[in-house]
């Protein structure tokens, strides 16, 4: 059976060349940069000349950039650790409704577990954060704010840099868990964002699964989440993944300058599962996200009287690998807390799926989904 994957979002396959500039770091190159020796000192050689490319990469200072196993341990070791640092301050943390779960769950814990209290930041119905409404929120007890670059579910691209100058300006931290944003949107340096953390994740750009970064701007230190030695400049313990970190270095020097998702073919390929989509509501099918200001390889879409398991499971059959909002937990379908945010009633928000596509996508892909998806939600309507 043919496979179409168009699941971009969720993960990259591994780049060749950067997976060939890993290979030597899981033989030959073995050492722990922590260890003495000589061959511990040649590992830690080459983790800092790796933390040096990024700098560069990123516009920042080398001790600016925390070696992480990926977004959610970047984005939590952000939320947890500045929010810690500053309880002293204050316990009201900001972040939107629409934040990955990395980000709500970390927010979610807090609140819960030691004390603090959690504004969510609505969305309008194409997944919006409004400046006006952050600056309604913001209170003197405010200490963190967190908010995405761009919406795993369905694309939609926030107006961070203006969020974070906001945050700024008022001498509130600001988060962003940009993982969508690298390799996606067009970045100039870490510092367009205008924020104090950003989350970075190589594996949603051809890098290898396991690594990531955050940016922690300088002079913060938010207290870390992992305990036992002093690595990472004390802000995170564990051997560092020499690998991984080679692999995310490679990866980000080769995809995140020049977007590799910023090509005509994804654009075109996108714009013609769009048309797919608009093409068919009258059988119930509803494009989610904005239009304009959207990641250019997404496409999100909700079906009446369908959910979205059994559309995936659809179009598994036929091949094509796509992606959902929701959750099986359980047993039972929980619907996609982004959908939900839109304001779309709860049995249509069970019903998201999510079309990513990257640089190996065809159009002759695309042109066997379009005949492949109207079939697959009638008999998914039929049976439902």
């Amino acid at each position: 059976m043919r496979t179409i994957y168009f699941d971009y979002n969720a993960t990259t396959p591994l780049d060749p060349l950067v997976r060939a500039a890993m290979l030597p770091f899981l033989a030959e190159i073995y050492g722990n940069p922590s260890s003495v020796h000589h061959v511990g000192r040649r590992a830690r050689s080459i983790l800092d000349d790796a933390r040096d490319r990024v700098a560069q990469i990123w516009g920042s200072k080398p001790s600016e950039v925390i070696f992480t196993s990926g977004g959610t341990e970047s984005s939590n070791l952000a939320l947890f650790g500045a929010a810690r640092l500053l309880k002293s301050k204050g316990r009201h943390l900001i972040t939107s409704s629409i934040e990955h779960h990395a980000v709500l769950h970390a927010c979610d814990y807090l609140a819960r577990r030691e004390g603090f209290e959690i504004t969510h930041l609505p969305v309008d119905s194409e997944g919006f954060v409004s400046v006006d409404s952050l600056r309604a929120a913001l209170r003197p007890d405010t200490i963190l704010v967190s908010v995405m670059a761009a919406n795993n579910e369905i694309g939609s691209i926030q107006p961070v840099a203006e969020l974070g100058a906001l945050c700024r300006a008022r001498g509130v931290l600001f988060h962003t868990d940009a993982v969508q944003w690298f390799g996606k949107e067009p970045f100039t340096g870490i510092h367009q964002f205008h924020a104090d953390l950003v989350s970075v994740c190589s594996h949603k750009f051809h890098g290898p699964k396991g690594a990531g970064a955050l940016f922690i701007r300088s002079p913060l230190l938010p207290d870390p989440i992992l305990f036992g030695g002093g690595h990472e400049n004390e802000r995170r313990a564990g051997t560092e993944n020499l690998a991984g970190i080679i692999g995310f270095t490679e990866a980000l020097e080769r995809f995140v300058r020049q977007p590799v998702f910023q090509d005509a073919a994804v654009f075109a390929a996108t714009s013609r599962l769009v048309a797919l989509i608009d093409s068919l509501a009258g059988d119930g099918v509803t494009l989610r996200g904005p239009r304009l200001r959207r990641l250019a390889n997404t496409a999100a879409f909700t079906v009446r009287g369908a959910d979205s398991i059994a559309l995936l499971a659809g179009l598994d059959l036929e091949g094509v690998c796509a992606s959902s909002g929701s959750a099986c937990s359980a047993g039972s379908l929980e619907p996609s807390h982004v959908i939900l945010a839109l304001g779309v009633n709860p049995s249509e928000a069970n019903s998201l799926v999510r079309l990513s596509l990257g640089r190996e996508n065809t159009l002759d892909e695309v042109a066997q989904v379009e005949n492949i998806l109207p079939e697959v939600i009638r008999r998914v309507q039929r049976f439902q």
